[in-house]
């Protein structure tokens, strides 16, 4: 709504008794009941066209398996019934649509949790998602993209940027067996501080080239920029709360780079930027941020602080020595400014399987 509108019903409604607040807030809801159902109309027009191409899908292949030659009887289908369908319809229904409409019904049709049609796919999820998750072959990384999407409402592009980013991987490579299994079933979930870490973290948004010579303070305002990509790299639940956040004690002052709070672990998230490799120094110094927010910041009823050292290289055996067994405040993880191979981390999970 405009401002000259907003002036001129209030106005209106000044003459008239009652209280203005009263009525603004009853129009607002009114407002909001159409917005709802303009939202609904959108989800269930998604849904019908989803289901109506798996349904097309369905007949193209019980007409194929009735055929003689299933290759060319199948060609010679899907080419006539897209010149029909455009010659009664219109556009939309070009050869490469109707296969893969046919690949859809193929590869869903193999879900073993057998649903109705009409159930089975979300409607949060549209077309154009689906067109890109069944090119995803792995079955359980299909299926932790579709709860992503599903969970947050991701649009295509945030669900592209996930997926280029290989975050599937990412977050399978620092969990067990049992645990990844478990993203495919329900997604991320965030219950633990370990359930935020990833390794690396990828920062490509920021728009500095793999080999770029620039600072920590170069790097900070960078991610500053670029902060609402950053807290979608982070994961769920992040709030930003400062930089260079000053901690004083023995009248020494010490600046932490980045200070966040999750929601969902309902703690402080402290983040020191390294240019350079991991040293000994770089995990005694988040040490002490942790234990002074332990001590001085945090309220009794939140949990304890976390705290993420991201370096441009690490050695994980320095780590493990550094940081006790039982240690679950304090991680270090590589970035990474351009995009993962994901061929190599797909190769490390396997490996991990094996």
């Amino acid at each position: 709504m405009t401002k000259k509108a907003t002036n001129k019903i209030l106005s209106e409604v000044s003459q008239v008794p009652g209280s203005v607040a009263d009525e603004l807030d009853f129009f607002g809801s009114i407002a909001e009941l159409i917005r709802q159902a303009v939202r609904s109309l959108g989800r269930a027009v998604n849904t019908a066209m989803v289901v109506t191409y798996y349904e097309i899908g369905r007949r193209i292949v019980e007409k194929e398996q009735r055929g003689a030659r299933r290759a060319e009887y199948g060609k010679r289908i899907i080419e006539g019934l897209s010149e029909y369908l455009t010659a009664e319809i219109g556009k939309g229904y070009s050869v490469e649509n109707i296969k893969l409409m046919r690949r859809f019904y193929t590869v869903y049709s193999e879900n073993p949790i057998r649903q109705s049609v009409i159930t089975q796919f979300n409607p949060s999820i549209s077309w154009t998602h689906y067109v890109q998750l069944m090119r995803i072959k792995n079955v359980n990384e299909r299926r932790f993209y579709e709860k992503e999407i599903a969970n947050n409402g991701w649009t295509f592009r945030e669900f592209e940027r996930q997926y280029d980013s290989s975050l599937y991987e990412r977050l399978a490579l620092s969990r067990d067996k049992e645990r990844v299994l478990e993203l495919s079933e329900r997604g991320q979930t965030v219950k633990t501080p370990q359930d935020l870490f990833k390794d690396p973290y990828v920062l490509e948004f920021a728009g500095l080239p793999e080999h770029a010579h620039y600072t920590e303070t170069q790097l900070e305002q960078k991610l500053i920029d670029h902060l609402q990509h950053f807290l979608i790299e982070l994961g769920k639940g992040f709030g930003f709360m400062g930089r260079q956040v000053r901690i004083t004690y023995e009248e020494e002052s010490f600046y932490v780079d980045l200070v966040f709070y999750n929601r969902l672990l309902k703690c402080f998230v402290l983040i020191d930027l390294k240019i350079g490799k991991l040293k000994h120094v770089d995990i005694g110094q988040m040490q002490t941020y942790v234990n002074y927010y332990d001590r001085k910041i945090k309220f009794p009823d939140e949990n304890p602080t976390i705290g993420i050292v991201l370096c441009k290289d690490k050695k994980d055996a320095l780590v493990e020595m550094m940081l006790p067994e039982a240690n679950n405040q304090i991680f270090a993880a590589r970035y990474q400014t351009v995009l993962p191979s994901k061929e190599e981390l797909q190769k490390a999970l396997e490996n991990i399987d094996a």
